[in-house]
């Protein structure tokens, strides 16, 4: 698993890529009431938002770790949003991705990384 800056994370098996927000954005949000998903077919370019997740105290844009076409979309979210922060880094996933410049995922940081990059916020 590769993480952002911006908290979101990425799971990478072949060329294609799960990707949702981490625990972390999960908790700072609160109670996730909304999420708003992209269509299958959407062209994501990196640092693009491409989804938004709203709580009870904001709604914050998701960003796009890497480029690429989204293939799938987690739809349960719209009925049970909740998800996002019971398993944010699982079931919570917000979307599939089929890479398009795998080279991206080497800008991303590792677990160890982002716990480091988390203890300086």
């Amino acid at each position: 698993m590769k993480f952002t800056k911006d908290h979101e994370w990425v799971e990478v098996t072949g060329d294609t890529a799960l990707v949702g927000i981490t625990a972390y954005a999960a908790n700072a949000l609160g109670d996730v009431v909304f999420v708003e998903v992209p269509a299958p077919g959407t062209a994501l370019k990196k640092g693009d938002s491409f989804a938004v997740v709203e709580s009870v105290k904001a709604a914050s844009d998701v960003y796009a770790p890497v480029s690429g076409d989204v293939i799938d979309a987690n739809n349960d979210l719209t009925s049970s949003p909740d998800t996002v922060n019971a398993s944010p880094e699982g079931a919570g996933w917000i979307a599939k991705v089929k890479l398009t410049n795998p080279s991206e995922l080497d800008e991303l940081m590792d677990r160890d990384a982002y716990e480091a990059y988390l203890s300086t916020l």
